[in-house]
């Protein structure tokens, strides 16, 4: 045989026989007693409750691979997945070691109320009560428990505690300390349905951009070492011709293209704790704003309790704080014509509305502007405005005892006063 056929039968045996190798040594592992015990024992003990396996599958092509399927994690209500497949490292697997280098989960669905249930038996779980007993590393298992260095989501469906879906693709890349590289998102079906999102690595920060609402929102974060072994993220934002329902979906109190620029912070032990601990700060404008639920003219105009309606706003702009999951709208400024208002309102954890406004209504029987005091409330879904109690009260005395100062000036007279003597006319 000529020697350059050797050598093409070279190259196609040895990946063949590679190949086989490999796929050998997953056959041995996953029909191993350890690998049982791994399953059965680590994966529940992980997550705090009791998991069930539809089966486990050994892939050969296009690349090997341990695959468990009909993952049902018991948790009231039950997680989901339909398929994980975990990917190794080669080098490792032939020295009798299993290292896992890419984990797919496919097909997975996961209520907000489950991952809540999960959250909690794991922080029940009682911790050893001998450290030096603990083995440093699971040798007996062959197994070496770290993060992936690549993690791939496809169809996860998210249901929040409203029971409203929201399905993601999502692909993240990690270094060997576990911070993400690279990595994409795209919402697949749900009310982001078309959002994409990516966060690239580069020299010192991550590089994020958000694809939503026909716009955009760019920046960059940071990540830290801060005191007492805390991590410290930062970044900085700026959205471009956002739709603003986009943001607010399924709720559409507000509508407009929204222009901002948002500064964030957080200092936390645990990404876990993100969520709570996140403070961020922006200065936003509203192009074409539209408030649906409130029509600000005529709660002005009919003293009691406005609900319904719509305003349009030549310009809406102000300053947003939230701290974890409050928010807080500050230096409120809308026109509109005639119209213009003032003033600040805060949302709680549960979306419900408080504040005060001030609505300036053009009157030609007061010879100018009027400054009308209306407090907020309802929810972000249902907002409502009234007059406080202390400007109904000078509502009817303008109305009744005093009909040259009017309805509104009564009004206005009345909450300065309810104001300075809280208590007697209440909010």
């Amino acid at each position: 045989m000529k020697k350059w056929m050797w050598w093409v039968t070279g190259l196609v045996v040895a990946p063949a026989l590679m190949l086989a190798v490999i796929a050998l040594g997953l056959q041995r592992w996953v029909h191993s007693d350890d690998f049982r015990g791994f399953v059965a024992d680590q994966v529940s003990s992980a997550v705090g409750v009791p998991v069930e396996l539809g089966s486990i599958d050994v892939d050969v092509w296009p690349l090997p691979a341990v695959a468990l399927n009909h993952v049902r994690v018991l948790s009231q209500p039950p997680l989901t997945l339909e398929r994980i497949i975990a990917r190794p490292s080669y080098a490792p697997l032939l020295r009798g070691r299993l290292e896992v280098k890419t984990v797919i989960v496919r097909n997975a669905v996961v209520p907000q109320a489950a991952v809540a249930a999960i959250g909690a038996a794991f922080r029940k779980k009682p911790a050893p009560a001998d450290k030096a007993a603990t083995p440093a590393e699971p040798a007996a298992t062959g197994v070496k428990v770290a993060m992936p260095r690549k993690v791939v989501l496809d169809g996860i469906s998210w249901v929040s505690e409203k029971g409203l879906t929201t399905t993601v693709d999502a692909t993240a890349e990690f270094d060997e300390a576990g911070l993400p590289g690279n990595a994409s998102l795209e919402v697949k079906k749900g009310h982001l349905a078309g959002a994409k999102a990516s966060v690239v690595r580069e020299a010192d920060h991550w590089a994020v951009r958000v694809q939503i609402g026909g716009g955009t929102m760019a920046g960059q974060l940071k990540l830290a070492s801060g005191d007492k072994a805390l991590s410290v993220l930062q970044g900085e934002l700026e959205t471009r011709n956002v739709e603003i329902a986009a943001l607010t979906a399924p709720s559409r109190t507000l509508t407009g293209k929204l222009e901002a620029s948002t500064t964030l912070k957080a200092e936390f032990a645990a990404p876990s704790a993100l969520a709570d601990v996140l403070r961020t700060q922006t200065k936003f404008t509203v192009r074409g704003a539209v408030v649906h639920g409130v029509d600000l003219a005529q709660a002005v105009k009919a003293v009691g309790t406005s609900r319904g309606g719509e305003t349009h706003l030549d310009a809406l702009a102000g300053n947003v704080v939230t701290q974890g999951r409050a928010v807080q709208l500050n230096s409120l400024v809308a026109t509109s014509g005639v119209l213009s208002a003032s003033g600040n309102v805060a949302m709680s954890p549960n979306k419900a509305l408080s504040g005060r406004i001030t609505v300036d209504l053009v009157s030609g029987a007061a010879g100018g502007a009027l400054g009308i005091p209306l407090a907020v409330g309802g929810t972000l879904d249902e907002p409502s405005v009234s007059l406080s109690r202390g400007a109904l009260v000078g509502a009817a005395i303008g109305t009744v005892i005093a009909p040259g100062l009017g309805t509104g000036g009564g009004a206005k007279i009345g909450d300065a006063i309810g104001t300075g003597l809280k208590g007697l006319f209440g909010k």
